[in-house]
């Protein structure tokens, strides 16, 4: 029963903090025309450690910001970062729908690097599901246009597999490592990284000098000068901030109360969150290349958890033992 409680209490926090992420990409997305990326950041940041304060406080105190391993928690935080930076500069060009399901090869990367960093074995079942799922990733890269013909520049459609990686990367190396920290410590370690990472940016690049003549639209997303917001953009930043407080103590948490091979399926919510909000704010409805992406993509990853599942239901379950 205690079992059942907290796999049911992981998937509550998963659909939160997925149904809070697709809110925040849909936010950053239509914020992202008027001001630079690191200028967002620092502002999500900003007011969302604030809310993740005041879980900490809930959850015991300061007490739970010591930690034993920071060069882990740096680290880990460090690929999220990349991780995020690289999905939020390609979200300014590419359609939402298209930037996420690029971005769910995240958990095909992570079976794969499991296997030389953590030395699990991988059958060829799920070596097959990572690779149909890798076709629907080389699909929505549309190579069979020319650079003439594409809408965005290659680079740019690239990005969130960077994203993806750089997300694996951190998965797979806490999976190795171990992180036993609070759900609301891990949020403040990530989002202290962030507004460190995002004044840096500011100190370099925050009058926008390096944006001037620049044509990609990323590229300008992430190095446009900053600006004083807007009044009519400020429910939406303070929004924003609370969505990343939401989404770093969500996860965490579904990860800390239940099993990943529970909890992980249901991040593919996502997928459609984002079709879903692509339409409604910004018109924008998957083309033939991309539907195709996304149904391979979230196939081979649904198999691939499904799959673990089971070899972990086969490992665990106990054998009939003849007298």
């Amino acid at each position: 029963m205690a079992q059942r409680d907290s796999s049911t209490l992981g998937i509550f926090f998963i659909l939160i903090g997925m149904a809070a992420i697709s809110v925040n990409d849909m936010l950053i997305k239509q914020l992202s025309g008027g001001y630079p990326l690191h200028q967002l950041v620092f502002t999500r940041s900003s007011i969302g450690i604030l809310f993740s304060i005041v879980f900490l406080q809930l959850e015991g105190g300061w007490s739970l910001l010591k930690t034993s391993t920071p060069g882990l928690h740096l680290l880990r935080a460090m690929m999220i970062v990349i991780s995020n930076m690289s999905f939020f500069a390609a979200i300014a060009v590419l359609p939402l729908a298209e930037t996420t399901a690029l971005f769910f090869a995240a958990p095909l990367m992570i079976t794969l690097l499991s296997i030389p960093i953590l030395g699990e074995k991988v059958g060829p079942m799920r070596l097959s599901a990572v690779l149909v799922g890798f076709v629907g990733v080389l699909i929505m890269q549309r190579p069979w246009q020319s650079l003439a013909d594409t809408d965005v520049n290659r680079i740019v459609l690239l990005l969130p597999v960077l994203a993806a990686l750089t997300y694996a990367i951190n998965q797979v190396m806490t999976r190795k490592l171990g992180v036993s920290s609070k759900a609301s410590a891990l949020a403040i370690y990530i989002q202290v990284t962030f507004i460190c990472v995002s004044s840096l940016f500011y100190l370099v690049a925050g009058d926008g000098r390096y944006a001037e003549g620049v044509e990609n639209g990323a590229v300008v997303f992430l190095l446009r000068a900053w600006v004083w917001p807007e009044a009519a953009d400020w429910p939406l930043l303070i929004g924003l901030g609370f969505m990343s407080a939401i989404v770093g103590y969500c996860l965490s948490q579904a990860y800390r109360v239940s099993s990943a091979a529970t909890v992980a399926p249901f991040e593919y919510v996502g997928l459609p969150l984002a079709v879903f909000w692509g339409f409604v704010i910004f018109g924008e409805l998957p083309d033939l290349a991309v539907t195709l992406g996304i149904i391979l993509i979230m196939g081979a990853g649904l198999f691939v958890f499904l799959r673990e599942r089971a070899l972990a239901r086969r490992i665990t379950r106990p054998t009939n033992m003849r007298r």
